[in-house]
């Protein structure tokens, strides 16, 4: 099957929505959300990567799904999240932590889970660390990154009830961030979730 340019727009935009309540009503990843919408408006046609939106559309569409349809809850969700995640990080301040994804760009809700980057010499330390602070978790590793000789390990946990993912750096790539997360990429440390969660800095996370 073949689209008009303002056709396919169109069809884009629809996945986009479908996708988006998917993401904000069951928690489904992005990538998963974008297929199943896909397929629930095409049937059994081929879908080919043209006809699927881009994540930022998606993001957005999320913004205002939350904003239509989720408005007396998502608000107190998302700043009990933050709120966690602010304890979390200051009890990880040794290993400089980030937070990124939904949590910190303000679509997170009721499925989202607590995104961190945190960067150390031995993941060993990290782990010790955890054990210590009595928390069990599991690990697994990510796909290995443009510029990264190894894959990279994510520890995950149960924290006040809450699933956290901690994704482990080598110390050095903290100054590195443009090579190893990508230059779109968003995240926010201990101070800048401070004034995100204070009203102060809406916008202002990294980009790179």
């Amino acid at each position: 099957m073949t689209y008009r340019f303002n056709d396919l727009a169109q069809l884009r935009q629809e996945i986009a929505i479908a996708a988006a309540r998917m993401i904000a009503e069951e928690g489904t990843s992005y990538d998963a959300a974008k297929r199943k919408a896909a397929r629930l408006l095409l049937g059994n046609s081929r879908i080919t990567g043209e006809i699927l939106p881009d994540n930022q559309t998606i993001e957005n569409e999320v913004r205002i799904y939350n904003e239509l349809f989720l408005s007396d809850t998502q608000p107190a969700r998302l700043r009990h999240l933050r709120l966690l995640a602010l304890r979390l990080m200051k009890r990880l301040e040794r290993f400089n932590p980030y937070i990124t994804g939904a949590v910190l760009n303000g679509t997170g809700g009721e499925h989202s889970d607590i995104y961190l980057q945190i960067f150390a010499d031995n993941v060993k330390d990290i782990e010790i660390f955890l054990l210590n602070e009595g928390i069990e978790f599991s690990v697994s590793e990510s796909p290995q990154s443009p510029g990264k000789r190894h894959a990279i390990e994510v520890i995950h946990f149960l924290w006040h009830d809450e699933v956290i993912h901690l994704t482990v750096y080598d110390a050095d790539d903290i100054r590195r961030p443009d090579r190893f997360f990508g230059p779109h990429a968003q995240r926010a440390d201990l101070d800048k979730l401070r004034r995100l969660i204070n009203g102060d800095a809406r916008e202002n996370t990294d980009k790179f």
